[in-house]
Formats: C-alpha cells, structure tokens, sequence
C-alpha cells in the first residue's frame, strides 16, 4: 500500500502534527490519521537516537511499520535541521519491503507431465462404467426427518 506520511510544525504552539493519507484505489489517495505531538520531545528524542525516537513516537493509535519508522526518523533528522522548513511529505510503499520472489520456469526436463497424469497406467472403459454403475441420487421418503434434507 501506498503511503504518504506529512509532518507539520507549529512552532507557535510546539506542536508536530503527523497526518497519514493511503492510496485506497489507483490514484485516489484518502486521510487516514493525524496525530499530534509535542514538537520539542521529537526534536531531543531524534538527537538521541532511533530507539528514543519510537518511543516517543509510536503510540497505540498511530503504530507505523519499522521499515517506515526508519524512514521517518532518517527525513525527520533532516527537517528538524532546517529550521525554516516546517512542512515535510514522505512517500512510502510497503510492496517495496516485501521479499521479491523468484521467478518460476519449469525446464522440460525437470518434469514430465505425461507420466504424472498417467501415473497408475491405463484406465480400461470396464473399470471407468464400474465405477459410474451406481446411481447417486439422494432418496428421501416423508418420514425421514434428519437434518440432512432440511
């Protein structure tokens, strides 16, 4: 899922406000969360480090991946540098995270098909009308009161 995290400072109010938005379809991108923080606990806990930044920043209604949490706190190290800048957006996809997977080519040689299908030999028509001789149709008379016919 595509994700946009904003961060925004009120130096006024010495609040960083989080805002979370998600690409929910192609190309529509919706609010999910905000979340407020007290600006300067996030400016000394990314001075201290990456553990102090997620501890101060995570929180139990706003909880992001570790991937993105390193993410966050490599550009909020940088945002809380430049002392004019007070709006930061970072993109995040977290397709990208996932492990990329092989891909599968099957070598002819590898496996033959027609042995797998034609494992136990040939079918003989005899054994085939055998097995199709019984009649499976269900039967039911009007005193049979199971759960089955209900």
């Amino acid at each position: 899922m595509k994700q946009k995290i904003r961060l925004e400072k009120n130096l006024k109010d010495n609040i960083l406000t989080v805002l979370e938005s998600a690409e929910v379809d192609p190309g529509v991108i919706m609010p999910l969360h905000e979340e407020d923080y007290d600006l300067d606990a996030v400016r000394q806990a990314c001075q201290e480090g990456f553990k102090a930044f997620l501890a101060v920043f995570r929180r139990r209604s706003f909880f992001p991946t570790r991937e993105l949490s390193e993410k966050l706190f490599e550009n909020a190290i940088e945002f809380f540098a430049d002392l004019e800048s007070d709006k930061m957006e970072l993109e995040f996809n977290d397709v990208d995270t996932l492990p990329s997977e092989e891909e599968f080519l099957l070598d002819e040689d590898d496996v033959e098909l027609d042995v797998l299908l034609d494992e136990d030999g040939d079918t003989k028509e005899d054994e085939m009308k055998e097995i199709d001789s019984e009649d499976d149709t269900p039967r039911f008379t009007p005193e049979d009161t199971s759960e089955h016919e209900n």
